[in-house]
């Protein structure tokens, strides 16, 4: 096979953290107000003007409340489930390493008895229909690790007892999502915006603030999840103050992200690019006779974590040790070549390739990038 010519501009995508919006460069961060308090006003005014713009962007309820967590994503899901669980059972969903982790946390740390486990091995989705809404829900918008999506949010329905608490940190500013069937939303700045890391965002309908107001955990909250004190909303949280201390730097970068977002059109201008690169990469799948989605249901696949298999049977005769090695020397084949960084599949994950197509990522790049894993692999597999 002949070596591709045209190359990536950009050859970053990773799936977390995620490639820098097209045109970025250092100059961004500098009006950051560095060396500062955090609680003076400047620094309030900037935190608050993320809540504001992002609230904005996505369309948010009005009467839903915003605040900028710390931990990333991680962080704000576990402040949610630290202060809103308890109440009454859970449904959890898991069908891939990250949903797995919140299974862990709420048998294994809150020690749950009244829980139904929704668990699914990666490339599948759980049936939606068996959810029992009379409990709070836990579950992931798009599988990071699997390259599965919930296909919408018809399966919630608005008469539900429970509270529903989603992941959606791979998911919202690419994906269509219907904010009023979540009462907890929860991502972090750097996956579709391609921000910095280490600060998350929390959206809160008025049912969940009303569990927090009437319900007290039965476990101690550690103080970086607390989002009530005696059934008192912290309400600092969700005006611009940050449970610890934020970076200014990253408060910056999140700013000019935003102000991205909005070149391209909002939610729908960002949707519409990572849908397209999943397009480019579906038309690549259906003429290739090496390579398949991990999720074989076009309906519920990911347009931000593309995960990709190999099907071809010299590969597949290898066992899983075998795979593993064939992949690394793919991966180290195409970010020797400058083309491609970090497309390895989870390491949990079966064996697999997994490119981000979240809006950051230029459609022109995804287009350039799959030839070379075309010829990466042939090029494997003949010296092999």
């Amino acid at each position: 096979m002949q070596k591709p010519s045209l190359k990536p501009q950009n050859p970053n995508f990773s799936s977390g953290p995620c490639s820098k919006r097209p045109g970025w460069t250092y100059d961004v961060l500098k009006n950051s107000p560095i060396g500062r308090s955090h609680r003076h006003k400047v620094c309030k005014e900037r935190l608050n003007e993320a809540i504001v713009k992002s609230k904005k962007i996505l369309n948010l309820p009005d009467d839903y409340l915003l605040g900028v967590m710390t931990g990333s994503n991680t962080g704000a899901l576990e402040a949610a489930m630290w202060s809103l669980l308890g109440n009454r059972g859970v449904d959890v969903l898991a069908w891939e390493n990250f949903g797995k982790d919140w299974v862990i946390d709420i048998i294994e740390q809150f020690k749950m008895k009244d829980v139904n486990s929704h668990i699914t091995d990666y490339g599948i989705l759980p049936d939606l229909t068996k959810v029992n809404f009379k409990n709070d829900v836990v579950f992931t918008w798009n599988g990071t690790t699997a390259g599965v999506k919930i296909p919408n949010g018809d399966w919630i329905p608005d008469d539900r007892e429970g509270l529903t608490i989603c992941d959606a940190t791979s998911g919202i500013f690419a994906m269509d999502i219907d904010c009023k069937k979540l009462d907890v939303i929860t991502w972090s700045w750097q996956k579709v915006l391609g921000a910095e890391a280490a600060h998350g965002m929390i959206a809160l309908s008025p049912r969940a603030v009303e569990r927090l107001e009437t319900h007290v955990p039965p476990w101690p909250v550690p103080k970086l999840f607390r989002l009530a004190n005696k059934k008192k909303l912290i309400k600092a949280i969700f005006e611009g103050g940050i449970i610890n201390t934020p970076s200014m730097i990253c408060v910056e970068d999140v700013l000019d992200a935003l102000n991205w977002v909005e070149s391209v059109g909002g939610t729908k201008g960002s949707i519409k690019i990572s849908s397209e690169n999943l397009k480019i990469c579906e038309d690549w799948i259906a003429k290739s006779e090496n390579f398949k989605f991990m999720c074989e249901d076009k309906n519920l696949r990911s347009s931000t974590s593309i995960t990709v298999l190999i099907k071809d049977e010299w590969f597949t005769k290898h066992d899983e040790e075998g795979q593993r090695g064939v992949l690394k020397k793919l991966f180290s084949l195409l970010e020797k070549e400058g083309v491609a960084n970090d497309i390895n599949g989870y390491p949990k994950a079966p064996p697999s390739i997994r490119i981000w197509g979240g809006s950051t990522v230029q459609n022109s790049d995804m287009k350039a990038l799959l030839p070379w894993i075309d010829w990466a692999y042939h090029s494997i597999k003949n010296n092999a």
